[in-house]
């Protein structure tokens, strides 16, 4: 995949993504981040893609790879025990060798801090009901 490929960075294609990765990346995340072991990978990727700073091509291969995380059908439904998570853990994978250094240390810091809130209000019974506002692009 070329990086520099026009399709990947064309305007409407990227809000479609943005706009679906809004909408239910954090009520997907929160239904199954104790069966996620890459959950702070998704994260970062997460506020990665909507940083102002990064550039619109890793934005798109960010969304794209956040898009099929979220989508209800994909290779290995994600009900699998065990198994379900890796077709997404591959297309993560292969999302952030390709846009590798654009993830920074902020991005992950965030990741982690939310993380460690879930894990606190589900030690409690609870789900948090907020999701951490991206940033606008």
């Amino acid at each position: 995949m070329d990086l520099q490929d026009p399709e990947l960075r064309k305007p409407g294609r990227i809000a479609r993504n943005a706009r679906l990765v809004r909408r239910r990346f954090f009520p997907k995340l929160r239904r199954f981040a104790g069966r996620i072991p890459f959950a702070d990978e998704l994260l970062a990727a997460y506020f990665c893609a909507f940083d102002p700073a990064t550039p619109s091509r890793v934005k798109a291969i960010l969304l794209g790879a956040l898009a099929y995380f979220i989508m209800p059908a994909d290779l290995i439904p994600d009900i699998i025990a065990g198994l379900g998570f890796t077709d997404d853990l591959t297309v993560l994978s292969a999302a952030f060798g390709m846009v590798r250094g654009h993830v920074t240390p902020e991005h992950r810091q965030r990741a982690a801090d939310y993380l460690s809130g879930i894990a606190t209000e589900g030690a409690e019974g609870a789900q948090p009901d907020t999701q951490p506002e991206p940033e606008r692009s």
